[in-house]
C-alpha cells in the first residue's frame, strides 16, 4: 500500500497519438512528510504517519506542535496514517513525492464532496417530478411515506435532508501522466470534491487490470448444430 496527500486542482483532456481523448483529473500531491512511525511493539500495530500543507505554529495545536518539534519536522495541516503489515522501511523526516506511482498504477482516490445544504429528493435522490396538469398537486413531493398498516415511516426512506459534505471514494482510477517536477497526477476519470480541495491517493486495495479475452472461435472449428 501507498498513501499520499494531496490536493485536487481540476480536469483536462489528454489526447492519445490515435486522437482518442480522456477525461483526467489533475491531483497535486506531495511533498509529504513523514512526521511519525509507528510499530507493533510500542502502538500495537505498524503504520506511517505522513503529514502535509505548511501551517503556523500558532495554527497548531500544542500537542501536535511538540509531536513535530520532536520529530524536527515543520507543523502540517493534514495528518493521515497509512496502515502496514510490516515493519515501515520509512524514517522520520523522509519525503514522498508523486514519483511514488507510475503511469498504468490504479489508485483509490478519496475527497470531500460538495455540501449542497437541504435537498429535496429529486436533487438528492433523482426522483422524478409528477405531471403539472389536470389540477395534479403532487409535482414534487416525495409520495407515500409507508404503509397505512405500518403505521411508522421505515428506516432508510428515501426523503429530503442533507445532502453533500461527506466523504466519497473514487476507486480503482487509472494514473495516466506522472509529472515528478510539478508533483501532479493525471487519473483517468472524475474525483469527488471541489478544485483545491484536500484529497487521499492511496493504492487501490481491489483494483484488477482487467484482461481482454476473445471470444472467436478458433480455426477449424465446427460450429455447433
Amino acid at each position: 500500500m501507498t498513501l499520499i496527500l494531496g490536493r485536487k486542482r481540476g480536469m483536462t483532456q489528454l489526447f492519445a497519438e490515435d486522437g482518442t481523448v480522456t477525461g483526467v483529473t489533475v491531483v497535486e500531491v506531495g511533498p509529504c512528510v513523514v512526521t511519525q512511525v509507528r510499530s507493533a511493539d510500542v502502538d500495537g500495530y505498524a503504520a506511517v504517519q505522513l503529514g502535509y500543507g505548511d501551517v503556523s505554529d500558532k495554527r497548531t495545536r500544542k500537542p501536535q506542535l511538540g509531536q513535530f518539534k520532536k520529530a524536527g519536522v515543520p507543523p502540517k495541516r493534514f495528518l493521515r496514517e497509512e496502515r502496514l503489515v510490516k515493519p515501515a522501511d520509512s524514517k522520520v523526516g523522509d519525503t514522498i513525492k508523486a514519483d511514488v506511482f507510475k503511469i498504468g498504477d490504479l489508485v483509490d482516490v478519496t475527497g470531500t464532496m460538495k455540501g449542497r445544504g437541504f435537498a429535496g429528493t429529486i436533487k438528492r435522490h433523482g426522483f422524478s417530478r409528477g405531471p403539472e396538469t389536470h389540477g395534479c398537486m403532487n409535482v414534487r413531493d416525495p409520495g407515500s411515506m409507508a404503509s397505512k398498516r405500518i403505521g411508522k415511516v421505515i428506516k432508510g426512506k428515501r426523503l429530503g435532508g442533507h445532502y453533500g459534505a461527506s466523504r466519497s471514494t473514487s476507486k480503482n482510477l487509472a494514473v495516466l501522466r506522472v509529472d515528478a517536477d510539478q508533483n501532479l497526477l493525471y487519473l483517468k476519470g472524475s474525483v469527488a470534491g471541489p478544485n483545491n480541495g484536500f484529497v487521499q491517493v492511496r493504492t487501490a486495495r481491489t483494483g484488477i487490470k482487467k484482461v481482454v479475452v476473445s471470444k472467436a472461435p478458433a480455426p477449424g472449428a465446427k460450429k455447433k448444430a
